[in-house]
């Protein structure tokens, strides 16, 4: 339990979470899967509709939710800025080594995905860390809500 309090108080506050989804659009979905029942591709769905570029990363498909689809992230071709990753936290060392070369701006580790070590490794190489939350639940509390006070706002 004290390791995961420690991963917590590493984590982005409330405001670069906030910033991370409003100035970042492209990203590469660590474990996208074709079935529809998996939170991954009901989250993907979901930020595709919010305007977020996508790119899947998982072998064997070369396209899921009409979105390229590589085997790893080294493989992706195009500069991304947010790696969301939905894979077992044994397999975040390995991607945040792939995120670091790649330059990424943003690692976010989906509801119950953490690595204390690799998180440490991607904050020290400049990557904002977004640990053991749910990107759609985040985009939903800090952005969504407020276009909806905004447009409330402006129909007044």
């Amino acid at each position: 339990m004290a390791s995961r309090s420690r991963i917590k108080t590493m984590n982005a506050k409330p405001t670069q979470i906030k910033e991370a989804l409003q100035n970042y659009k492209k990203i590469a979905v660590i474990g996208l899967s074709p079935n529809e029942e998996r939170p991954s591709n009901s989250v993907t769905r979901y930020m595709i509709r919010k305007g977020y570029n996508i790119i899947g990363v998982n072998p064997g498909h070369t396209s899921i939710l009409d979105q390229p689809c590589y085997s790893s992230l080294a493989e992706v071709p195009e500069q991304v800025e947010i790696v969301d990753v939905f894979r077992d936290s044994k397999a975040v060392p390995e991607i945040v080594d792939q995120a670091i070369q790649m330059k990424v701006k943003v690692l976010w580790l989906q509801e119950g995905v953490t690595h204390a070590q690799a998180e440490e490794k991607a904050a020290k190489a400049g990557i904002l860390v977004i640990s053991d939350l749910c990107i759609l639940k985040e985009h939903r509390k800090y952005i969504q809500h407020n276009e909806g006070t905004k447009e409330k706002s402006q129909a007044v």
